[in-house]
């Protein structure tokens, strides 16, 4: 909207008003109430994208709070606080990783008569009486051994005990190096602040030492990481994003490096792939975006194979020419577009979210009934294509009728929804494709949250041990796999590990364990 300049004195503007409440309106008068009329929409528009931008960098900062339809609209009236589910105690069939201890009755026993009544007699109950006790220990225990020493008085030779089995040969054994890992890479602990908790429980661990055991146990295990990319590059359906990352070794050297146009981003690129029914994470960390990442991930594919079902949201740097995918973008970034600007247009992106919001929960239906893709894309073709096709109709009517100005902050969000409804619909098209990236986006938090805890990596091998890392522990969790075992048994059958690396990966290492004993 293009606005002349209007100047016009505290006098004038009151002569104008004098006169516009006698109804003696002349044409320069009417140029002039246009112009403060356009002025006043031209600052309100301003101030929404203003706005706007503030709240992007809020969630920027302090993550997104919601995105829920519900909270998007203007509370009118008392509403009873729903009950949520999920949220009581953990049952004892949920402590899988407890100690069970059972305990037989102390004076009676199975068939013994009833010491109540003359005629009965006791049976054994099915489901025994069952509580939990929680201990708090240090994440690594020690066990100091004082081995006795005799000394002979006449020939001075010198005879130690023997250590116990128990004791083994390695001062950090497989479990002390797994759980370092899972602390570091699974929770995000930074190795000084692993230090000062274990010095307060009286066994010291030190910064250097940590990484020291923590790279020797990388050393064991790496060729499990190259065997999981080439599987999860045999996937039918692909998620890629990435995020921000700092290595300090690449912040210098693009620092020292003069030419102008290098790159100096440096990123943390999460691929998840869904391969025959498996969900694999992956983490590349480097001077690479997504898509380039995405390029050297899809070396790895099979040649016979059809392009994958490529998901991640608009960005240029998500794709690459050097590889085929059938594109999909993430519906979930359209419509976050819209909850950021309802508090200026409520009508509007309530509309929106309605529709979306339908959309989610015919696809919730199809996961609830485990449908085939075919039946998957058949039920949103007859259940959610009219209100999509609609919903198109309804955004392209607001630029057709003037409703909305483009350039607005609801005038952007639309704009994006058109520009890649192609790519935002195509589950309504080629089966498997899914609706969001947001099962990435949830990957990408175990990088997200190393960032925020431990700042960077210092180079490019930490990186890369990270990523391989974080990379074994979120396939297990996606994969419902114990983390600890499955890397504490990479530990131990490293020699097996680098014979066939493919023979363990989360799924199928049990089936070697006993051939490799």
């Amino acid at each position: 909207m293009k606005v002349e300049k209007i100047e016009i004195s505290a006098k004038d503007a009151q002569a104008l008003l004098d006169r516009a409440k006698t109804g003696a309106i002349t044409q320069d008068d009417y140029e002039i109430i246009k112009g403060l009329i356009d002025t006043h929409m031209l600052l309100n528009q301003a101030v929404a994208n203003k706005n706007s931008s503030i709240k992007k960098l809020l969630q920027m900062i302090f993550g997104h709070k919601t995105e829920k339809t519900k909270n998007t609209q203007k509370k009118t009236g008392h509403k009873k606080k729903k009950t949520v589910k999920g949220h009581g105690k953990n049952a004892a069939d949920d402590y899988t990783g407890a100690k069970t201890i059972e305990i037989l009755h102390g004076t009676l026993k199975h068939c013994d008569p009833c010491p109540v009544c003359d005629d009965g007699k006791l049976y054994r109950q099915r489901i025994p009486g069952v509580v939990v006790r929680i201990k708090g220990t240090a994440p690594f225990s020690g066990t100091v051994y004082k081995q006795e020493k005799l000394r002979c008085n006449i020939c001075e030779k010198v005879f130690t005990a023997d250590l116990p089995a128990e004791a083994g040969k390695k001062k950090y054994d497989a479990t002390a190096a797994t759980m370092l890992a899972l602390l570091r890479y699974g929770s995000g602990m930074p190795l000084n602040r692993i230090a000062k908790l274990q010095g307060g429980f009286g066994i010291p661990l030190s910064t250097s030492t940590q990484w020291d055991v923590t790279e020797k146990m990388a050393d064991r295990i790496h060729p499990v990481y190259p065997a999981l990319i080439k599987y999860a590059a045999q996937g039918d359906v692909i998620h890629n994003d990435d995020t921000g990352m700092k290595v300090l070794e690449l912040a210098i050297a693009n620092k020292n490096n003069n030419q102008k146009k290098s790159r100096t981003g440096i990123f943390t690129t999460g691929i998840l792939s869904i391969t025959e029914g498996r969900k694999i994470a992956l983490f590349f960390t480097g001077g690479k975006h997504a898509g380039e990442n995405m390029a050297q991930f899809l070396e790895n594919r099979h040649s016979c194979l059809d392009p994958p079902i490529q998901m991640c949201d608009a960005l240029s740097r998500n794709t690459s020419e050097d590889f085929k995918t059938i594109l999909a973008n993430c519906l979930t970034h359209g419509r976050r577009n819209f909850v950021t600007v309802a508090d200026d247009f409520p009508d509007e992106c309530h509309h929106v979210l309605e529709t979306l919001g339908d959309v989610y929960h015919y696809d919730a239906i199809t996961a609830e009934e485990s449908m085939t893709p075919n039946q998957r894309l058949l039920f949103h073709q007859a259940n959610s294509g009219h209100l999509m096709k609609k919903l198109r109709y309804w955004l392209q009517e607001q630029f057709d009728d003037k409703k909305v100005e483009p350039n607005s902050s609801l005038g952007k969000a639309i704009n994006y929804m058109l520009n890649h409804w192609k790519e935002l619909t195509l589950f309504l098209r080629v089966e498997k494709a899914p609706l969001d990236n947001n099962i990435c986006e949830r990957a990408l938090k175990m990088a997200i949250m190393h960032r925020k805890n431990s700042l960077f990596y210092k180079t490019e091998h930490g990186a890369y041990i990270g990523d391989m890392f974080m990379s074994l522990i979120h396939t297990c969790a996606l994969s419902k796999i114990n983390p600890f075992e499955y890397l504490t048994a990479l530990h131990k059958y490293t020699s097996a590990i680098f014979k066939n690396p493919h023979l363990w990966l989360p799924w199928n290492y049990q089936e070697n364990l006993t051939s490799s004993a």
